[in-house]
């Protein structure tokens, strides 16, 4: 009897593991399949995890300060973002402080006496130092992978976010261009200085450099050197020279472009007395004819009065070859600080302007998100030419290292040597602080 029992008892049991098993695959099969119950558990854990979303995002509050450069957007633009962005974390509280100075030099200064913003722009600094100062950001969720991601990363951690990515090229007033009599975008160095010169006679400034603000001249020095090289990793490879500044070389003669449309006369008549905002005015009403900039500076010439269909954009022609290359670029890294009061508030808001706010079109940016399409016409204007796009490569650190101590601004070299009655002894010059910066350094 007691047998009789036990068999009874295996038996019931096989029949429910039976059922257990069937019941799982079952279960498989209509989710693989894409069943209403599938679909519908799916669904479910859908809304139980936007209700956790919610609930978190309800839980988060504190006060973010964000140090931005984009001073036109505050009390404008930035306050829709935050208006926007409440309406997720209604009690985060979101401050923009105005940079009216030299960024870089700014954030420097505050990273020394230990007082940073909880957002903010990564100055150029050699990435190992990025965990003295900022938070990995490796926990954010974002919906796509980040590009130029190695940029900003030391020891397998990410520290920097790109704000968007650029390209740079000429972008002109197509009016100015066809009243000037331009019917074709030049293709050679010889065609753009014809086109400038048409411009000149026709009472149009042709390029606006804002030589005396310095940073707009960023592009001649620290993206077409290596375009003109046609080597990416060109500026990383003056770790194995001792004079990396030549008239024959990418810096050389990137300067040397921007000497030749100084004597003439195709920038400001005085580039000494310079101003960025009233430039911008000046390239939308054709005042002025071009920029030679990223593709960033677009969409700030339309917002002040420019037609969209009038702001074209292509690659700048830097010699007689026909070849069209140009620089892809990261901007600004955001960052948020380690010390932070309100760090995952500060990561909440920036997960936000990266995902939703839009910030990339308005600021005319290609998406720092992979697989995210730009919306700015002009871009595909240019993709058009058949442009040869050169992504850049990360700052070898030793290369900063070096730069830092012999104090190397490219751009400030690039002012002396347009000005210098003598440009080969401003290379020379800081050959020579480059030098002794490698040897004291023993590299």
């Amino acid at each position: 009897m007691r047998m009789k029992k036990n068999s009874l008892w295996i038996a019931f049991m096989m029949i429910f593991a039976l059922t257990a098993i069937l019941t799982g695959c079952s279960g498989s099969k209509d989710t693989s399949s894409g069943t209403n119950a599938g679909i519908n558990e799916g669904a479910s854990n859908a809304s139980d995890s936007n209700t956790a979303g919610k609930d978190t995002a309800n839980k988060l509050s504190g006060k973010v300060t964000f140090l931005t450069n984009r001073t036109d957007m505050i009390g404008k633009e930035y306050d829709d973002y935050v208006k926007r962005f409440n309406e997720k974390y209604p009690d985060i509280t979101i401050e923009f402080e105005a940079s009216q100075t030299d960024y870089n030099q700014q954030i420097k200064v505050r990273m020394a006496s230990g007082e940073l913003p909880d957002l903010m722009f990564i100055p150029d600094i050699p990435n190992s130092d990025l965990p003295k100062y900022f938070a990995p950001l490796d926990d954010l969720e974002l919906s796509a992978e980040v590009t130029f991601k190695d940029f900003k990363s030391y020891d397998g951690k990410l520290y920097g976010i790109t704000t968007g990515n650029s390209t740079s090229g000429i972008v002109y007033n197509k009016k100015a261009f066809a009243d000037a009599g331009i019917t074709e975008l030049p293709k050679t160095w010889d065609e753009f200085l014809a086109a400038c010169e048409k411009l000149k006679q026709n009472g149009v400034i042709p390029l606006s450099s804002n030589f005396k603000d310095k940073w707009p001249l960023g592009n001649w020095v620290y993206d077409l050197p290596r375009v003109i090289e046609n080597n990416k990793n060109f500026p990383n490879e003056r770790l194995n020279m001792e004079a990396p500044f030549s008239m024959d070389n990418g810096y050389g003669k990137a300067m040397s472009l921007l000497r030749t449309l100084a004597e003439k006369g195709y920038l400001e008549k005085d580039i000494n007395s310079t101003n960025w905002e009233q430039s911008k005015k000046d390239v939308a009403n054709g005042k002025m004819g071009m920029y030679f900039l990223g593709n960033w500076v677009i969409n700030q010439v339309i917002g002040v009065g420019a037609e969209s269909d009038n702001i074209g954009f292509f690659p700048l022609p830097f010699d007689n070859s026909g070849e069209i290359r140009a620089g892809l670029n990261p901007d600004f890294f955001y960052a948020v600080s380690k010390d932070s009061k309100n760090l995952e508030a500060a990561k909440a808001f920036l997960t936000w302007m990266l995902e939703d706010s839009g910030y990339e079109d308005f600021a005319g940016f290609i998406s720092p998100l992979e697989g995210r399409e730009s919306k700015l016409t002009q871009l595909a204007e240019f993709q058009a030419t058949g442009v040869d796009l050169q992504e850049g490569m990360p700052d070898d650190p030793k290369v900063i290292e070096i730069s830092n101590k012999a104090q190397i601004d490219l751009p400030a070299i690039a002012q002396e040597f347009v000005l210098a009655k003598d440009p080969q002894a401003v290379l020379d010059k800081w050959n020579k602080a480059w030098a002794k910066a490698k040897k004291d350094l023993g590299y």
